[in-house]
């Protein structure tokens, strides 16, 4: 990627673990990222990369005074959706019912950030470029390739982010798998959104990243032999061969290899 993301686009993904030396680790094996703890003025925040390009955030789970969370957050990737002006989205989120759950805050000259809760319940993060626009690798092996919004009410989420951000959505058809709601930008598919009723009983509203791979199967026997777990185990779909696995602290992620022409 090179340039900024249009406003609304996901342009980057981080988590927050207990254990951020172990995340980097194990993300670093599994997909060849490079990263390594932060310095003390950032947190010891990681910008993990891939082929010198930053593709993912590894943060330790800490109060903003340093100190241990109690109880402990818990461990998920968040996806950051790109804007151009945080300070008038987040007013459009409290007007359109969504709670502001951190920020806005100056991040350096990188640019600012917040998180907030929809009104369906799931969490999801906001970035207003500065020097830093995000994702600098994706829809290559180990980089991003699709963002996901898992909500118990549609319309609700439909209606939301189109009145905060300049998305529209969209359902499209798939092959075998009937109806799938998308996010766009400009007319360009950028994410999708699925009924948790599709979902294993009792998840909550949540974001999911999709990481590109070339070989799904390997991807899920090199996880679970590095500690992580199965919650969907590699599958056929309409856009490709993939699985959702959870790492050894918990965060959930795709793996997808996806059908040429399907990469976002």
């Amino acid at each position: 990627m090179n340039g900024p993301y249009k406003p609304g686009t996901p342009c980057w993904i981080d988590l927050m673990v207990p254990d951020q030396q172990a995340a980097i680790d194990f993300y670093a094996d599994l997909f060849g990222w490079q990263g390594e703890v932060g310095p003390p003025e950032t947190g010891g925040y990681a910008v993990c990369t891939l082929k010198g390009k930053p593709v993912a955030g590894i943060m330790k789970a800490m109060n903003p005074d340093g100190s241990t969370p109690d109880p402990m957050p818990p461990t998920v990737w968040t996806t950051y959706l790109a804007t151009e002006g945080i300070d008038g989205t987040l007013k459009a989120v409290t007007d359109a019912g969504g709670t502001v759950l951190m920020g806005p805050m100056d991040v350096m000259d990188l640019g600012k950030m917040a998180v907030l809760a929809d009104p369906t319940g799931a969490v999801v993060g906001l970035w207003q470029a500065g020097t830093f626009d995000g994702a600098g690798i994706v829809n290559e092996h180990g980089a991003l390739i699709w963002n996901e919004l898992g909500t118990g009410d549609l319309p609700a989420a439909r209606a939301f982010y189109s009145s905060i951000l300049p998305v529209t959505t969209a359902v499209s058809k798939m092959p075998d798998a009937g109806e799938y709601h998308e996010f766009q930008v400009s007319g360009r598919a950028v994410a999708g959104m699925m009924d948790l009723r599709n979902h294993p009983k009792g998840t909550p509203p949540h974001w999911i990243p999709y990481f590109s791979v070339d070989d799904v199967d390997e991807i899920q026997a090199a996880a679970v032999r590095a500690g992580a777990s199965v919650a969907a185990p590699a599958f056929e779909m309409a856009a490709g061969r993939m699985a959702v696995l959870a790492d050894p602290q918990g965060a959930v992620f795709s793996v997808i290899k996806a059908k040429p022409g399907l990469d976002a």
